[in-house]
């Protein structure tokens, strides 16, 4: 049994920094350059034995670097990995803690604008449904609906991979309520039963699927079957549907998606098949996460060209409705930021600033809503940024929230 470990780093003596110093990932950006070959000497307690030693390549086998490249940080957004940012004892201080507490709960609390966001189209299916009236659920548009759905199912996979338990119901209450209106459109002939069916599968098969997943009980080459399988379905649907966005000013073309869906599938069997770059391998494996951040990134996007088309129509949008969506991803934001998921806040942020304010401002400009109304949602929505960037860099120890958006973005 080994009774010592003696790491020697090819020089004489060791780093005055080690001295004083615990091999804590987060130190490493302290450490003194070293030499490739790092030699680790097992040293027996029998003294008439020879000790063992090891050899590695690279320090990195041992400690891992967070390198401080954009395209680095992107790729990890994808990586589960705990909250590790500073130092260990600023880890356990009592702020740090509170913070994190906190942050989960603002996430956990967006079930309440999400969830309301979708009710009242359930409950107008409803009445319509006992009505008899089955004509009007035809005005439900369930292909876009059935994009939303794979969104939502796509970044549920995502969390679950992060274990972020909060946001992992808010996506679960998103699929299950889009689920439910797919139900009743069925019920009123509306959409078409087989595409139903496939439906029922989808989501059956995706929840079931990342709850096993999360509690470790799904085997590795089904969850990266299932991760295939979104990829592709996300890589498809994503630019099919931005082009679709601009009919009848360019013409009227799946081709878009079918170029897509052969790029997809293509990169998945060489990933598989282990042609590709182990950052390559990476940046497949991460495909399905930003596609369905983009897929609701592009929603605003989509809206203000209908505004614009069609200036007449802003005043069939529900103030309400888009202040719940503002504040639904607005209460995300602090968590992102904190978890330093560059992702989750880029489609947070976005979401916030330009689907639910967005358009609040143009209600506003074309005398929807009252005054008092769009100056409350935007001091709200300003303040409730600024109190998360200020929060942020403090908990952290941070002089600056610059330093928080730097390592957001860059990675620390």
């Amino acid at each position: 049994m080994a009774k010592s470990l003696v790491v020697s780093y090819g020089c004489n003596k060791v780093p005055h920094s080690l001295q004083h110093r615990t091999l804590y990932p987060n130190n490493c950006h302290s450490l003194p350059p070293l030499k490739p070959t790092l030699s680790l000497t097992l040293q027996n307690q029998y003294q008439n034995q020879k000790p063992l030693s090891l050899k590695y390549n690279s320090l990195t086998t041992l400690i891992n670097r967070r390198v401080s490249s954009p395209i680095t940080a992107v790729l990890d957004s994808d990586v589960p990995h705990p909250l590790h940012q500073g130092s260990v004892k600023l880890r356990n201080s009592k702020s740090f803690e509170q913070w994190d507490s906190l942050t989960a709960k603002f996430s956990g609390a967006s079930n309440i604008p999400f969830l309301l966001l979708q009710l009242p189209q359930i409950i107008l299916n409803a009445r319509n449904l006992l009505a008899g009236n089955k004509t009007a659920l035809l005005a439900v548009p369930w292909l876009g609906m059935f994009t939303g759905l794979l969104g939502n199912l796509s970044l549920l996979s995502y969390f679950t991979k992060k274990r972020e338990k909060e946001v992992i119901v808010v996506q679960t209450l998103g699929a299950v309520s889009q689920y439910v209106v797919f139900l009743q459109l069925a019920m009123a002939e509306a959409m078409p039963l087989p595409y139903f069916v496939i439906t029922s599968v989808v989501v059956a098969a995706g929840l079931i699927l990342n709850f096993m997943n999360y509690f470790n009980l799904l085997n590795a080459e089904i969850w990266r079957f299932w991760e295939d399988f979104i990829t592709v379905g996300g890589l498809s649907v994503l630019p099919q549907i931005m082009w679709s966005t601009f009919v009848p000013y360019i013409p009227n073309s799946i081709l878009p998606g079918a170029i897509a869906f052969v790029i997809a599938v293509t990169a998945v069997i060489m990933a598989r098949m282990g042609k590709l770059s182990k950052e390559s391998v990476k940046f497949v494996g991460g495909i399905s996460g930003w596609t369905a951040t983009l897929l609701f990134m592009w929603m605003p996007v989509s809206q203000m060209w209908t505004n614009f088309l069609n200036p007449d129509n802003i005043r069939g949008l529900s103030a309400f409705s888009m202040l719940l969506a503002m504040m639904g991803n607005g209460l995300m934001i602090p968590r992102a930021l904190f978890t330093r998921d560059f992702m989750w806040f880029l489609g947070s942020t976005w979401a916030s600033l330009f689907y639910g304010y967005g358009n609040i401002l143009c209600l506003y400009c074309f005398n929807a809503i009252s005054r008092e109304f769009f100056l409350a949602a935007t001091i709200g929505l300003f303040s409730w940024i600024g109190m998360a960037l200020w929060r942020d860099p403090i908990v952290y120890g941070y002089n600056s929230p610059l330093r928080s958006l730097k390592e957001l973005v860059f990675g620390s």
